[in-house]
């Protein structure tokens, strides 16, 4: 990439012109993708170019709270469309930018402009999702554990996997099944910080249930929580950001999954009190009689299945984290 799309953005911004404006984004491919800016509302965005005889039907995100999409002549091509995709509320750019280049790394590996235009498309209604949870209140404090959980066991990952394929293996904040998942492997990652530490709580009959999977596994993380004593949310995510630095495409996709799992820059604040001390960590590999229900044995008609599973008693499917990370391959 060029630049950041920030600074392309205060750039155009800066021009005395009127009306909507934009520069080229990227040199990385044959496609023609723009960072915009709308004077003098300060609307910002990107834009795509691609040919008219793709039919795009914008129509499904006409009533977007915060999102402008539309399809437009481009005055450049004349056998093109501009794909038009601005941000409505200019305080909100700092967000917007983490998902305006997520969505163009993305893409550049795509060849078809059909296919290109269907991911953008498709990457909205989580966009407009997104801005919803930025006017909350920021993450409940169950909320915080789990996302602290799942950030300790990445920050692992990373340390011993080359940073795309361990990033990309994050998928909880997709709302799969699991936690972390690639391949035949998957862990599932529990942080409890109440007085029964050793209970946890499984959400699904699918979430513990190997049937499909080589190697399954549960990352036990045991907290006490404390005001201003420990390791809070923010720290552990710059320590995270620290590492990944000097590659920008790891950063960019683990920025943009920090915005899925509702952590955003301005709720940072609310977050610096709460902190973690580590009491114990153990993982247990889930097969034979693991204590756990399976998607075969449920009756019909019986769903929204969740059950809680007391770890002391599953003292004995107890395996060294060396081993888990033996077992969690990257080949495709």
């Amino acid at each position: 990439m060029n630049n950041n799309i920030l600074e392309i953005w205060s750039s155009i911004e800066q021009s005395s012109k009127v009306g909507l404006l934009k520069r080229l984004y990227t040199n990385d491919s044959e496609l023609y993708i723009y960072a915009i800016f709308q004077n003098p509302e300060k609307y910002c965005g990107i834009a795509l170019s691609f040919d008219k005889s793709i039919h795009i039907d914008v129509s499904p995100f006409s009533n977007l709270r915060d999102l402008q999409v539309t399809v437009n002549n481009d005055s450049s091509f004349s056998n093109n469309n501009l794909l038009v995709i601005k941000l409505m509320h200019y305080q909100s750019r700092d967000i917007f930018a983490v998902m305006c280049e997520d969505i163009v790394q993305h893409i550049l590996s795509l060849h078809s402009e059909k296919q290109i235009v269907e991911t953008i498309i498709n990457q909205l209604e989580k966009w407009q999702a997104l801005f919803d949870k930025l006017k909350g209140e920021g993450l409940t404090l169950p909320e915080q554990l789990g996302l602290y959980g799942e950030l300790h066991f990445l920050q692992k990952l990373i340390a011993k996997q080359d940073f795309i394929s361990a990033l990309n293996s994050w998928v909880g904040i997709d709302k799969e099944v699991r936690d972390f998942q690639y391949n035949d492997w998957a862990v599932e990652i529990k942080t409890t910080a109440s007085n029964n530490h050793q209970k946890v709580s499984i959400n699904s009959e699918r979430q513990l249930d190997e049937t499909l999977l080589e190697n399954l596994f549960l990352f036990h993380l045991s907290v006490e929580v404390a005001k201003k004593n420990g390791e809070n949310l923010n720290t552990k995510v710059n320590t995270i950001r620290e590492t990944l630095q000097s590659n920008i495409s790891a950063l960019n996709i683990f920025n943009n999954k920090l915005l899925e799992a509702g952590y955003f820059e301005r709720h940072k604040h609310l977050y610096e009190e709460k902190c973690c001390q580590i009491r114990t960590e153990n993982y247990y590999r889930i097969y034979g009689d693991f204590p756990r229900i399976k998607e075969k044995e449920i009756r019909n008609g019986v769903g929204d299945i969740k059950y809680s599973i007391i770890l002391s008693q599953c003292s004995k499917y107890s395996i060294p984290e060396h081993i888990v990370f033996e077992k969690m391959t990257f080949h495709e």
